[in-house]
């Protein structure tokens, strides 16, 4: 009697560039990043190359990205991820050495031009979580990475230290403007830790303007930075040192008072922040500045100062999310700028793809979207080679979109958890952080109490 067979074969078709441009993609994020922004970015740039080679110059530009999707992973693993699922197609087996010597023929320029087309909010007029009041609200702040320990790392970039010890790595200080409610890139600069995040700031100004409210922790809260922010247009939400005793010009209904810093007159708000949870009772006193003058907002002010932790999240999505902590590949300072302006395009690039997977649902807001299932959606779509090209029908949601939706993060819940040292630079950190270690979050009731005396 003929027994049926448990066994079947199932045929993946997949539709990429042709001959040697086929390894180019990555994945569904290539309807993000298409081959003519590239293209052009290396058109623009004159990083286009002059014959045809194993190695494109289109290729090699993706091949960063893919590398920023797979941080863990060498360059010649990335590239194995890329032609996993040309099988039947004619690729190229480009050793370790080409694929450095094409990764320096690139360069840096192409990917810092599409980081410069695809910044932006990613955000629609209608968006939820994005706008107050009609602005877009921002944050600005910076952070650090670590980049190998190398010589002509070295030249350029140093080590961290302070008097818990040293780093042991140089590291690499970037600064960034991000849509709050988005957490997209709107601008990012980067260079030596030997300028601090104000001065890398600065370049970013020009990305603000009209139409934006920018948050900022008590590092920016100094006259000329306050005084160059409000000159771009944007209006400022700003925290100062609560010591800063600003004179009354004229007080306002809802308990706020107008005063002048330097030149510009701006609208302070003290108030005293209490925080309630079972474990106890803790309260801060807050002074903010900010140029809205609408009337009677001073609570909602204060309330909204708080998305400036949006910018913390995003960052916690570039250095755990993505490189899971590790230090920069990269040995040189010309590849450190190349890898940075990848990791950033990539980011861009998965935060429109949760964007995008949200703007049919407005009662969705998009930092309810995982980050962590988008990337790892992009990563499969990238090792199966699926949702290269699309068809004339453009699917907005798309994989990664369908994915972030069906596994939404919760609404935010006001929780709260002592501060710890997280990762700690002391090479007694077993010994001396046993009693530091990250203890539970508790649900948390917050008063504002605006101090109509400033001082009290």
């Amino acid at each position: 009697m003929p027994v049926e067979s448990d066994t079947c074969r199932v045929v993946h078709e997949v539709t990429v560039a042709a001959g040697r441009f086929a390894p180019g993609h990555v994945g569904e994020l290539t309807r993000i990043v298409p081959f003519d922004m590239v293209d052009a970015a290396l058109a623009e740039t004159g990083r286009n190359q002059r014959r045809v080679r194993d190695l494109p110059s289109r290729v090699v530009v993706y091949l960063l990205l893919a590398a920023a999707l797979f941080a863990e992973c060498g360059y010649r693993q990335v590239w194995a991820r890329l032609v996993a699922g040309l099988d039947g197609l004619p690729v190229a087996h480009p050793t370790p050495a080409g694929l450095a010597a094409a990764r320096r023929r690139v360069g840096a320029a192409p990917l810092r031009a599409l980081f410069d087309l695809l910044r932006g909010p990613a955000a629609g007029p209608a968006t939820r979580g994005v706008w107050w009041r009609g602005r877009l609200v921002c944050a600005l702040d910076g952070t650090t990475l670590c980049c190998p320990d190398t010589p002509a790392n070295l030249a350029v970039y140093r080590k961290g230290g302070s008097h818990h010890g040293g780093t042991g790595y140089p590291m690499v200080r970037l600064a960034a403007l991000v849509a709050c409610g988005t957490r997209a890139l709107l601008a990012a600069a980067f260079g030596p830790i030997s300028v601090d995040e104000k001065g890398y700031a600065n370049r970013l100004l020009e990305a603000a303007g009209p139409g934006m409210l920018v948050l900022a922790d008590r590092n920016f809260g100094y006259r000329p930075m306050l005084t160059a922010l409000a000159g771009t247009g944007a209006d400022l939400l700003i925290r100062v040192k609560a010591s800063h005793r600003l004179p009354v010009c004229r007080r306002c209904a809802d308990g706020s008072w107008l005063s002048r810093i330097g030149p510009l007159e701006v609208r302070v708000l003290r108030c005293q922040i209490t925080l309630a949870t079972s474990a106890g009772t803790r309260s801060e006193l807050y002074q903010l500045v900010t140029t809205v003058t609408d009337p009677d907002c001073a609570a909602d002010l204060v309330r909204l100062y708080h998305q400036r932790w949006e910018i913390e999240t995003a960052y916690l999505e570039l250095k755990s999310t993505i490189l899971g902590g590790r230090v920069l590949r990269a040995r040189t300072p010309a590849g450190l700028e190349q890898e940075i302006y990848a990791l950033l395009v990539t980011y861009q690039a998965l935060r429109i793809a949760i964007c995008d997977a949200t703007i049919g649902r407005p009662d969705v807001d998009p930092d309810r979207g995982s980050f962590t299932i988008a990337l790892n959606a992009a990563r499969d779509q990238l090792v199966a080679a699926t949702g290269v090209m699309t068809d004339t029908v453009i699917d907005l949601v798309g994989a990664i979109g369908r994915q972030v939706l069906a596994d939404l993060l919760p609404d935010r819940r006001c929780r709260t958890t002592p501060r710890v040292v997280k990762r700690a630079i002391s090479n007694y950190v077993a010994k001396t952080a046993l009693g530091r270690l990250r203890g539970p979050s508790y649900r948390a009731t917050i008063s504002i109490d605006i101090l109509t005396d400033p001082d009290p």
